[in-house]
């Protein structure tokens, strides 16, 4: 595969910095199984090149990535003869298990990662972010797991950064927060107003661009070692087969009903409905209209 063969992403290098695009701004590139592939490519093709010493992950169009694509979710029909299918425990959790695998690189190349978020960062977009080594984001970014309300994160970096209180609190609720909050919480490294987003993380690049890669290679490993020793890789096969338990629920088993009768995006609106504007404030009170809308402080 080639940079031309590329349908889902877009990938340039220059100045010693590759840049991937996800690209499907029509979908608010929503993640499918092409993008996950084409990914996993594009990451250790960066790697292999000497010229490279750091990867810039980012979306075209309004946002970063609203979540996994569930648009052909309606029209899955059961498996294949001789196939897995999505219906017991055990085979949603190889399903799950086998998303992961390709994203799981942006850990295991040697390069560092810097995710440049802006406006939508939803549900496995997160994810996909906080697999980055650095997150970057803008101030009016929205970051968050709604489909927290019909199920849970097939991967798990929040922890590590967040802390589990926060991790809970938006989790348990799949409230989000804005990129300003996330920065004061840990969630990503730090934000920035919208349209300094870019050159933020171009400026970091830039330094990047000045050490050895074998020495960005060692500190990154190392620290990733450190994860490694706090369990994060058997966390990630823990949270496939939390999913595929949380999709044996009642609430999941209604979303789908939605999403096959209504389409996903009414089915998603009616999910969230009762949540109001969805949003958790960092500080102060979270008093609410009778609409669920965060009151001002």
């Amino acid at each position: 595969m080639t940079a031309d063969e590329y349908q889902s992403i877009t990938y340039e290098v220059e100045r010693n910095r590759a840049r991937i695009t996800l690209n499907r701004p029509h979908k608010l590139n929503a993640i499918d199984h092409r993008m996950e592939i084409e990914l996993e490519h594009a990451l250790w093709e960066a790697d292999t090149d000497t010229s490279v010493h750091s990867v810039i992950l980012r979306g075209a169009g309004r946002a970063f990535c609203a979540g996994y694509d569930l648009s052909g979710y309606d029209d899955y029909t059961g498996p294949a003869e001789g196939r897995r299918g999505r219906e017991s425990l055990d085979d949603a959790a190889a399903h799950y298990e086998r998303m992961q695998r390709h994203l799981r690189a942006f850990a295991d190349i040697h390069k560092p990662v810097i995710a440049q978020v802006h406006g939508y960062c939803l549900a496995g977009g997160s994810g996909l972010a906080l697999f980055c080594d650095i997150v970057i984001a803008a101030d009016d970014a929205k970051i968050g797991f709604p489909a927290g309300r019909a199920g849970t994160l097939p991967n798990q970096m929040w922890l590590y950064n967040a802390g589990p209180q926060w991790t809970k609190r938006l989790l348990l609720t799949g409230d989000c927060i804005s990129g300003l909050d996330a920065a004061e919480l840990r969630l990503v490294l730090k934000s920035v107003p919208a349209e300094y987003l870019e050159e933020e993380v171009e400026f970091l690049a830039d330094r990047f661009a000045l050490v050895d890669t074998d020495l960005l290679s060692a500190n990154k490993r190392i620290c990733n070692i450190g994860l490694e020793l706090m369990g994060s890789s058997v966390l990630q096969r823990m949270a496939a087969e939390m999913d595929a338990r949380a999709h044996q629920s009642a609430a999941t088993a209604s979303y789908d009903r939605d999403i096959r009768t209504l389409g996903v995006s009414a089915a998603s609106k009616e999910r969230d409905r009762r949540f109001g504007d969805g949003m958790a404030r960092l500080r102060g009170r979270e008093a609410r209209d009778e609409h669920g809308n965060l009151l001002a402080p």
